[in-house]
């Protein structure tokens, strides 16, 4: 189901998103299965997915910086943060988890960085929000939240000093 944001609506409670994300992963678990959270909303997510699955130390976080195909002309994020895959990823399930899915360029080069770690068996997505816009062929395997926005606002996950998650909605209008 799509929804559409508007001020009389209230957004989601993120924190609930993830577990009924969790709850979408759970079934198809494996022993091999690991997560892998984007900077920095997905790195978020990763982290409380590990949590309410009970997984193993097997999460990593990816910040795709350099990989963006829009690095030339943006240059590099004032707060990029390594990246840490701290297992092997060869032959691996990972599942590529982020807060917001758009246009999948963020997920392309979260892709292309991931291969320069090994070659995984397969790689899924897992998003809280999908919003449509896609610019790539690129669709979540889990998502909890399809949300029809305007190109010019932004939805952004945010963490409070406690580690709650919650959404926030910002007009990018000139």
């Amino acid at each position: 189901m799509t929804t559409s944001f508007s001020s009389l609506h209230p957004l989601p409670d993120a924190e609930r998103q993830c577990q009924a994300l969790a709850d979408l992963i759970r079934p198809t678990l494996t022993p091999s299965t690991a997560l892998v959270g984007i900077f920095s909303g997905g790195a978020w997510i990763a982290e409380r997915l590990a949590e309410l699955l009970n997984l193993p130390a097997t999460t990593g976080s990816i910040d795709i910086s350099c990989y963006r195909d829009d690095f030339a002309e943006k240059g590099l994020h004032p707060q990029v943060r390594p990246t840490r895959i701290d297992f092997d990823v060869n032959g691996r399930r990972l599942i590529l988890v982020d807060d917001v899915l758009y246009t999948g360029r963020t997920t392309r080069a979260a892709l292309n960085e991931l291969f320069d770690y090994g070659r995984p068996a397969a790689v899924e997505l897992a998003v809280l929000a999908d919003r449509g816009g896609r610019e790539l062929p690129v669709a979540p395997n889990y998502c909890v939240w399809n949300v029809a926005l305007a190109a010019a606002t932004g939805l952004t996950l945010s963490r409070d000093d406690a580690g709650r998650l919650s959404w926030k909605v910002e007009d990018h209008a000139a």
